[in-house]
């Protein structure tokens, strides 16, 4: 099944993103095997090539391992996947902040809305 894809960023990094994202939601255990670069695109519905480069991005990060004649692998460095649950939090904060602070919110303001929407959450209101 093809994936949609934001036409604003890079395919490949948005499928990293999404992999990424995968491991730390522990869907992709330490240890496993992804699928091959073919299968992977087939589900994706992507160029082969697209996720050969999404791999190598990944394996750039530290996310992934590749081991010769076996496949693509999750890390098992735990140290990597906090690392890249550190960096991917920051990345949502800064990006929530900036949208936030270009709407004219105040550090306060966001602190403030930030704590009535966990508060909701956790009482299991969707009120906006």
């Amino acid at each position: 099944m093809a994936e949609d894809f934001n036409a604003s960023k890079p395919i490949y990094l948005q499928l990293a993103d999404r992999i990424n994202r995968q491991i730390l939601r522990k869907e992709l255990e330490t240890g496993q095997k992804l699928p091959s670069v073919r299968e992977m695109a087939i589900q994706s519905g992507v160029n082969p090539n697209t996720v050969q480069r999404t791999y190598s991005e990944l394996e750039r990060m530290g996310s992934v391992e590749s081991k010769r004649g076996q496949g693509t692998f999750v890390t098992e460095d735990q140290s990597v996947l906090n690392q890249l649950r550190r960096r991917l939090k920051k990345e949502q904060i800064s990006s929530f902040f900036e949208d936030m602070k270009e709407m004219g919110f105040t550090a306060d303001e966001m602190i403030s809305g930030l704590e009535e929407y966990i508060s909701d959450e956790e009482r299991g209101e969707t009120n906006d």
